[in-house]
C-alpha cells in the first residue's frame, strides 16, 4: 500500500523505530501469519531491502516488535517490600493487557529461540518483584516456573474446546452423552461463567481464569514463603511418599 506523500514531497525519513512501529499496526491488522518483510515494505511505500538497514531479518524484526509490546508494560515499583504480591499481580495483568491489544504477539514470543534483551528485562523485572518481597531466590525460582507463560500474560491450554452446537436436539444429546459417561466434567462445565470468544474451553471466562490461577501461585508462593519454605522440604515429602 503506497505510503501518503510528506507535505514536503518527501516520505519521512525510515528509522528503525518507524520500521518497528508500522510492523506492529499490520500484525495487529493482519495477524502473524500477514506479516512480511514484502508486505511490511509496501506498507512503508518502500523496497524490502531498505528494511535491512534498520533490521537484520525477519527474526531481528519480530524481536523489535516484542520488544515494542513489552515497552507498553507499565515500570514495577523500584522497592515493593512487603506489597511484593500485589506488585507482582498488577504487573502480570498489565502484560495480558499490552498482549490483548497485540493478539499475534504471543505467538511471536513463543517463536523466539532465545529470550531477546527485552524478554529478560521483563524476566528482571519479576523477579526482582519477588526478591525485593524477600522471597527467598529458591522460593523465587520455583515461583517463576509455576507461572510459566503467565508472565508473559497468557496461558498455553492442552485440548482447546471447539464451538459448542446451537441445535436444541444436539445440546440435548450432547448433554446426555456427557452425564452418561463424564459427570465430574459436565458439573464443572455447567459451574462456569459464559464467555462466547474464549480461548480456554467453552463456558470460561478467559480474564476471571487467568486472574484465579495467578491468585493461587501468589497466594501459595506468599504461605510458603512465610513458612520458610526450602527446596529440601520437597524432597524429603518426595523420599517419604
Amino acid at each position: 500500500m503506497p505510503e501518503p506523500e510528506h507535505p514536503a514531497g518527501r516520505r519521512p525519513r525510515l528509522t528503525r523505530e518507524r520500521v518497528l512501529e508500522e510492523a506492529v499496526a499490520l500484525a495487529d491488522e493482519a495477524g502473524f501469519d500477514g506479516l512480511s518483510m514484502r508486505t511490511l515494505a509496501d506498507r512503508l511505500g518502500v523496497v524490502p531491502m531498505a528494511l535491512y538497514k534498520h533490521v537484520r531479518d525477519k527474526e531481528a524484526l519480530l524481536d523489535g516488535m516484542v520488544e515494542t509490546v513489552l515497552a507498553e508494560v507499565p515500570p514495577p515499583p523500584d522497592e515493593p517490600g512487603a506489597g511484593w504480591k500485589a506488585a507482582a499481580r498488577t504487573r502480570v495483568l498489565d502484560t495480558r493487557r499490552a498482549l490483548q491489544r497485540h493478539p499475534w504477539a504471543w505467538r511471536a514470543l513463543e517463536t523466539r529461540p532465545a529470550p531477546t534483551p527485552a524478554m529478560l528485562d521483563h524476566m528482571e523485572a519479576m523477579l526482582r518483584i519477588l526478591r525485593g518481597g524477600g522471597v527467598s531466590p529458591q522460593l523465587t525460582h520455583h515461583a517463576m516456573h509455576a507461572l510459566g507463560s503467565r508472565i508473559w500474560g497468557f496461558t498455553q491450554e492442552v485440548g482447546a474446546s471447539g464451538p459448542p452446537p446451537t441445535d436444541p436436539d444436539e445440546i440435548a444429546a450432547v448433554m446426555a452423552a456427557m452425564a452418561a459417561r463424564w459427570p465430574a466434567v459436565l458439573e464443572s462445565a455447567m459451574s462456569a461463567g459464559h464467555d462466547p470468544d474464549t480461548t480456554v474451553g467453552a463456558g470460561c471466562d478467559d480474564d476471571f481464569e487467568f486472574a484465579f490461577a495467578l491468585d493461587l501461585i501468589l497466594d501459595g508462593t506468599e504461605a510458603l514463603d512465610a513458612r520458610g519454605w526450602t527446596p529440601w522440604e520437597g524432597v524429603a515429602a518426595g523420599a517419604e511418599g
